[in-house]
This record gives structure tokens, C-alpha cells and sequence, in this order.
């Protein structure tokens, strides 16, 4: 059974208010979704950069969807994650990167689903720990997420990336993130 099979076979995950949310990897036909339904404002499209990733193998993009719409995605890079202080303290742990729920259904269990899963395709593996970055100040809600989920503070670093939005503006960020752990249970030290 690969990856997308088993996430398939969890169907009826229901988070905490009683949403109930089925979790899978990206397939080719869901990327004309996830544009329509969860646009970037980029001008090519992001859900395909992750959705190429995949299929190059180095990550697993996972999706959460209610009633067949996507409601919230996750990327889970198998390489770890790219920052440089990142990497020198913790090599190449795996990154869930870029998670994200709609607005209207955060709080309701589909970001702890989407954790879940991809802490256990990472147990599959057999990776001891996984990982993730959080903007404390920016986004509280999912440091308080992380925290009650087991991840613990690993390492401060910046964050930065770039996009090129649809009037071909190129804009760079840089967020001040803390890199966050967890040891897995069932993973190989």
C-alpha cells in the first residue's frame, strides 16, 4: 500500500466540533481544485509546485477535504527543512510545511488531522521525530495548536521565501519562526 492509499483508508476523521474531514495525498486531478478553491495570489500556481514535489519524491502533500472541496493542506518534506539553522542543529528531520485550514473551519480538528497524518506516514517511515515552524507572535493559535500536540521548541531561525504575485511583482518575506519537535512514537532513533 503506498502513501496515498493509506491516508485514503482513514475516511471519516472527525475533528473536534464534529467536522468530519477525510485526509489524502495530492492526486493530479485535485490541483484544479485546490487552485479554485484555496488560491495562493501567486502567478503560477503553489498547489502544483507542492503537488510536483511529490511526485519527484521528496514530499508528501497532504489535503483535507469535506463533501469533495479542500479545506486545508499540508506539505510534508521528507528532506527537512531548508533553513541553514534549521539544518545544522537537526539535519534532515522531516518538515510539515505550509500547513493551512480556511478560516471559517479552523478550530474544528482539520489541522490536528493533517498533523496526524503526516506524523504517521512519517512513524511509516520509520523517522523518530518531525518537525515544524511556527511565527509565535504572528500566529498564536497554532503555537497553542503545536503544543498541545507533544512539539516542543527546537531552534529560532528566519524564515525566508519569495512569490511572485499575478501583476508579476516579485515580494520577499522574512518571518522570525521557532522550529518546533517531535519525537514519534514507533519511529527508529
Amino acid at each position: 500500500m503506498n502513501e496515498s492509499d493509506a491516508l485514503r483508508d482513514g475516511d471519516g476523521d472527525e475533528g473536534r466540533a464534529g467536522v468530519p474531514a477525510r485526509f489524502a495525498a495530492c492526486r493530479t486531478e485535485d490541483v484544479a481544485l485546490l487552485d479554485a478553491h484555496l488560491p495562493s495570489g501567486q502567478a503560477t500556481s503553489f498547489h502544483a509546485r507542492r503537488f510536483a514535489r511529490q511526485c519527484a519524491g521528496g514530499s508528501t502533500y497532504l489535503v483535507a477535504w469535506i463533501d469533495g472541496v479542500p479545506v486545508g493542506n499540508g506539505e510534508v518534506r521528507w528532506g527537512g527543512c531548508a533553513a541553514p539553522e534549521v539544518r545544522e542543529a537537526l539535519g534532515d528531520c522531516p518538515e510539515i510545511n505550509g500547513l493551512d485550514v480556511v478560516a471559517e473551519l479552523r478550530g474544528r480538528g482539520i489541522g490536528t488531522g493533517l498533523i496526524r497524518h503526516a506524523e504517521a506516514l512519517a512513524v511509516r517511515r520509520g523517522t523518530a521525530r518531525i518537525g515544524l515552524g511556527v511565527d509565535e507572535t504572528g500566529n498564536p493559535g497554532a503555537a497553542r495548536l503545536y503544543a498541545r500536540l507533544g512539539y516542543r521548541p527546537a531552534v529560532r531561525y528566519l524564515d525566508r521565501w519569495s512569490y511572485v504575485d499575478h501583476d508579476g511583482t516579485e515580494h520577499q518575506q522574512a518571518d522570525p519562526t521557532l522550529f518546533l519537535i517531535k519525537e514519534l512514537d514507533g519511529g527508529v532513533a
